[in-house]
């Protein structure tokens, strides 16, 4: 005897994906970064990881969504003054205790960053007071850290700048700056935005994040480098990894140029095989 109502199996969905508005970039990946993604920005001192997060936040506000912009180092007004150094029409909508709200674009059409500073520190003494309390266990719930999204807020993109400064305020207990990495990534999985996480690394990487647990957790290694080619500093980007998408697997030029990071994925960089 047939069964009624038998409900339907649901089958496996694609994942959405995102398009930057970086020039050229789009061309090194098949259909895009998968939506929801948690991206590694790794790169040395100066080569536009920064840059790369303003650039691609900036774009997708202009096209209507809303995005937020997490910072440990530079303060919300700095960022926003980068922002108008490259022509990008950002403006001021309001201040709040721990950052700056921006309205990006056409007044109605627009979409909005979300430029928060949290003080590593502070996040350092809640975790370190956690795991101590918590010796034994585990997992280790981390309540009463600051809360990385505002309530309410349900974001596109994300960027977090930088692990680097987080992971430095946990020098004398690196392994509470283990698990709350770990936490951050499971946090913004939750939320759905796909996120950008910048780390500073070797002009020369043996690994691609200062621990090596970030580049574990990431869905995708984005690399950024100014190497000295022929007595030349050449910039350059490569996709490392990505989860789930086709990509470029060299290391292409690029510049910051006024109006932003620009892209050549036709080209190669002569001599990039020695940053292996």
């Amino acid at each position: 005897m047939a069964l009624k109502n038998r409900p339907k199996k649901e089958e496996p969905t694609e994942p959405e994906w995102i398009k930057l508005g970086i020039p050229g970039f789009n061309d090194l990946i098949e259909r895009g970064i998968p939506r929801g993604a948690n991206v590694l920005v790794s790169g040395g001192p100066g080569t536009g990881k920064t840059i790369f997060c303003m650039q691609s936040l900036y774009h997708a506000a202009r096209e209507g969504h809303d995005c937020l912009y997490i910072t440990f180092e530079e303060t919300p007004k700095r960022l926003w003054r980068h922002m108008e150094r490259f022509g990008w029409k950002v403006r001021e909508v309001a201040e709040k205790d721990d950052g700056l709200l921006l309205k990006v674009g056409d007044a109605e059409k627009g979409g909005s960053i979300l430029i928060r500073m949290l003080d590593p520190f502070r996040i350092t003494r809640a975790v370190e007071g956690l795991v101590e309390r918590a010796a034994g266990r585990i997992s280790i719930e981390l309540k009463g850290i600051p809360d990385l999204i505002p309530s309410g807020m349900k974001p596109y993109l994300i960027a977090m700048d930088s692990l680097s400064a987080l992971e430095s305020a946990f020098i004398k207990k690196p392994e509470g700056y283990r698990i709350y990495v770990e936490q951050i990534f499971r946090a913004f999985e939750r939320a759905g935005a796909t996120t950008f996480l910048t780390t500073e690394i070797e002009e020369t990487p043996v690994r691609y994040s200062r621990s090596g647990v970030e580049e574990f957790l990431a869905d995708g290694v984005i690399v950024l480098y100014n190497v000295k080619v022929k007595g030349h500093r050449v910039q350059g980007i490569e996709i490392l990894k990505m989860r789930c998408a086709k990509h470029e697997r060299r290391i292409v030029p690029m510049q910051i140029t006024p109006e932003g990071i620009k892209v050549f994925p036709s080209e190669t960089i002569f001599g990039a095989d020695e940053l292996k």
